[in-house]
């Protein structure tokens, strides 16, 4: 089993889960017991300044971080928080998970991402999308997803709403010409 992790799983546009509708997911863990990742392209209704505000009260964030949108990573364990970030070391519970990125889960990041002395680059996500041993690999059969080596520009330089389709733009194909269903020869 090749592993996906620093990859995106492009959901197809046959994918009609309400959660999963033209999402792009960042792979952060894919290993023989399942898989992790990050929705990065579903807005929560939250911005990092009411973020702050719910974990540190006493904490002035910059004028220029306060309005930053916060994701909804997933479906799973909603009121946990991850930061994928470009390579900083030095936070608490951080994990490298390519050359480029890192995934960090303690709060030390958020204020310094609010005050400007974090990272230089970030996404905030609450919740996580994950799934058992050989999901993935059945969902991906079952022509849900597309699978592509993750591009720090997506990741953390595109709008939001553009995600999705830089990342089937990257792929090269049109994707509204695939049919729905798997094809097995």
């Amino acid at each position: 089993m090749k592993s996906l992790q620093n990859h995106f799983l492009v959901a197809m546009p046959s994918l009609d889960d309400p959660y999963f509708s033209r999402s792009l997911t960042y792979i952060c863990e894919h290993n023989k017991d399942g898989a992790m990742g990050l929705v990065i392209n579903q807005p929560s209704t939250m911005n990092l300044k009411e973020l702050l505000e719910q974990t540190d009260k006493d904490l002035t964030v910059a004028e220029d971080k306060a309005e930053q949108i916060i994701l909804a990573g997933g479906p799973v364990s909603q009121e946990r928080g991850f930061v994928l970030h470009s390579s900083q070391s030095g936070w608490d519970s951080s994990l490298t998970l390519s050359p480029d990125v890192m995934i960090t889960t303690s709060k030390d990041i958020l204020s310094a991402i609010g005050t400007n002395t974090g990272p230089d680059s970030s996404i905030i996500a609450l919740g996580y999308a994950g799934w058992t041993a050989g999901q993935l690999e059945q969902e991906m059969q079952d022509n849900s997803w597309l699978t592509i080596e993750a591009d720090d520009e997506i990741l953390f330089n595109t709008p939001i709403h553009k995600k999705w389709q830089a990342a089937v733009n990257k792929l090269g194909v049109d994707v509204w010409q695939l049919a729905p269903g798997a094809g097995h020869a």
